[in-house]
């Protein structure tokens, strides 16, 4: 473990409010290169993966791949402090996804976290529940993904991290 992971407070349940925003400390560019490799990998779909095939698509250019996008928003969240739970969080689920714009070769995403709601959980002692969404913007701000999860995180008894 690095000195910065070391010094990194550890969150709990408690530190967490109704409404908190976390926000990436930087941001991601996706060159065309990397968007067609893993298109090539993952997503092998015409509009991810030529330049003149896509201008046959409903896109008409060159886009990123959606799961791409989102991929980069997972890397992202982790410079939000979101992940700095005392002993990690544990995913539920995601609720929705949606990309209501395609990212584009060359655009620099960056995410916003905003806490949506808390509770304790009632079937685990010591655990709480968080929901909250995920927005990931491009260079220009506007809303190229955004995504619903819900996590477990530790919610030891008052007084006691």
């Amino acid at each position: 473990m690095g000195d910065m992971e070391a010094m990194r407070k550890k969150l709990y349940y408690e530190d967490f409010t109704t409404g908190q925003q976390l926000r990436s400390k930087s941001s991601y560019t996706i060159s065309r290169e990397n968007a067609i490799a893993f298109a090539r990998e993952y997503d092998p779909q015409p509009q991810h993966m030529d330049e003149h095939e896509a201008q046959g698509t409903t896109f008409g250019n060159l886009v990123v791949s959606g799961w791409q996008t989102a991929a980069v928003s997972m890397r992202l969240k982790e410079q939000t402090g979101l992940y700095d739970v005392s002993g990690g969080l544990i995913g539920v689920g995601i609720e929705n996804i949606r990309w209501p714009r395609p990212t584009l070769p060359g655009d620099s995403l960056h995410v916003v976290v905003t806490v949506l709601e808390k509770r304790l959980s009632k079937s685990q002692s010591g655990k709480g529940i968080i929901r909250y969404k995920v927005e990931t913007f491009n260079q220009r701000d506007e809303l190229a993904m955004e995504m619903t999860t819900t996590v477990i995180v530790p919610a030891p008894p008052e007084g006691q991290h």
